[in-house]
């Protein structure tokens, strides 16, 4: 049942809206509210849940396609390039969970390319070698040129800029 911020409960057994709470407990490991209720009019007792609607999360892909965000298939990317390399499984996992709580913020829609553009930087923030293999695959690469050119942008992002002293009057 979809309501907004007011809904009405109708008794099961009169169809009256006037009833009271005389219980609320968690339900389904915290998951629900069971509300026991009385209806006002004729006085039987009957049982609500409320429970937590969640909002649909897209991806649009390039062909206009939507479909469910799938925060699996975000790890298995990550893990592929990952290979042999020191992240872990879990540490994959709770990359992605950040990847995916960053997107949500961005509305109910987003592009693939959103989401490619949030793994790289994610990864580029922790091992470089997993970036170079993810950009490879995301990017499309096709020779070796598009690594050192890839490379030449990671090491200008990561390396800091080194102040040069001013020379003073001659």
């Amino acid at each position: 049942m979809t309501c907004g911020i007011v809904c009405l409960v109708h008794c099961p057994r009169c169809s009256a809206i006037e009833d009271r709470v005389i219980d609320s407990r968690a339900a389904e490991d915290g998951a629900a509210i069971r509300r026991r209720r009385e209806c006002l009019a004729c006085g039987g007792r009957f049982t609500t849940y409320e429970r937590l609607e969640e909002v649909a999360f897209v991806v649009v892909k390039r062909s206009g396609q939507r479909e469910p965000f799938e925060r699996g298939k975000v790890t298995v990317g990550m893990q592929a390039a990952a290979k042999n390399r020191p992240l872990s499984l879990p540490v994959l996992e709770q990359i992605a969970a950040e990847i995916e709580e960053s997107l949500r913020l961005e509305g109910p829609e987003v592009t693939t390319e959103q989401v490619g553009l949030a793994v790289l930087d994610a990864l580029r923030a922790r091992d470089h070698v997993a970036y170079l293999r993810f950009a490879s695959v995301y990017k499309g690469f096709t020779d070796a040129d598009d690594f050192q050119r890839e490379v030449g942008l990671l090491t200008k992002l990561t390396t800091p800029k080194t102040a040069t002293p001013a020379v003073r009057g001659r």
